[in-house]
């Protein structure tokens, strides 16, 4: 009889080795942690929570400026993460947000102006 072994202990080891290989795959992935592929889109979503929680402030305190900026970047770049190679789907995710958000605080602002024009 064969030696007994514990629990998740495979003989050969084929599992833990099959996904080093694809932990280590990721890491030197040319969208890897070791690239701005990586980083951008992460950091980027900062903007898309602030973006949220200007949901609460009151209309006349959120920058048109700030959103026309946000919501024409957030096109620009969505469109530009398909261009490049490789293409960057987490980033064009991302700037999706950011444009969603920048268009939705313009939304608001024209609904405001036009409600006070109105009165």
């Amino acid at each position: 009889m064969g030696e007994m072994k514990p629990p998740g202990q495979s003989g050969t080891g084929t599992a833990s080795t099959a996904s080093a290989s694809r932990l280590r795959q990721f890491i030197n992935s040319p969208a890897g942690p070791r690239t701005v592929f990586f980083w951008a889109p992460a950091m980027k979503w900062a903007l898309v929570i602030a973006g949220i929680r200007d949901l609460n402030r009151p209309v006349d305190r959120v920058s048109t400026a700030q959103n026309v900026a946000l919501a024409a970047t957030g096109a620009i770049w969505a469109r530009w993460s398909f261009q490049i190679v490789p293409k960057n789907y987490s980033l064009a995710t991302v700037n999706v947000f950011v444009c969603a958000t920048g268009l939705y605080h313009l939304f608001r602002k024209a609904r405001a102006y036009l409600e006070t024009r109105a009165a």
